[in-house]
């Protein structure tokens, strides 16, 4: 794994955002007052909208397709949260290791702008979509991770519709 691995502890709501192009709309704000770590899986669009959301919790970011100007930022991470390891990049087509293997149990990714979240071979994949402008009809995004008891719970959250989906 090239990842540097960042360990957080006692962290109850995380939340992980992509794709905002820029924009850091106010019902985004809102809905990051209540945690305790970000990550965002690239496309930032701007340093300001790494600024803006540092001011809420640590974030953990990668570089996206469109992040000529961050440049410095890597292009995948790995976060011990909670005793889970998380591996985050922009663009899944770009994963090289078998998450499995290597004892991850969630990969977040962004670069579709399409929310989901799947289980496969024990390991969650999660895309929470774009915050940033709206793409085709695709939902405004992101997904809220939940520790109870060691166990992991995600949600999707629409921005425009204010509460979690399926």
């Amino acid at each position: 794994m090239k990842a540097r691995t960042f360990t957080f502890d006692s962290v109850k709501c995380l939340a992980i955002v992509s794709d905002s192009h820029g924009l850091l709309r106010d019902s985004v704000t809102a809905a990051l007052q209540d945690v305790d770590l970000i990550i965002h899986a690239g496309d930032l669009g701007s340093r300001g909208v790494l600024e803006r959301l540092e001011a809420f919790a640590p974030v953990i970011a990668v570089r996206g397709n469109v992040d000529s100007e961050l440049i410095d930022l890597p292009l995948t991470e790995a976060v011990s949260v909670n005793d889970h390891l998380i591996y985050v990049l922009h663009d899944l087509c770009q994963l090289d290791l078998d998450p499995a293997t290597a004892g991850i149990e969630m990969i977040v990714h962004g670069h579709s702008h399409q929310p989901r979240i799947d289980r496969r071979h024990d390991v969650l994949y999660v895309n929470p979509g774009s915050i940033g402008p709206r793409r085709f009809r695709l939902p405004v995004s992101m997904a809220k991770v939940t520790f109870d008891r060691q166990e992991l719970a995600v949600h999707l959250v629409d921005l425009e519709k204010k509460g979690p989906q399926g």
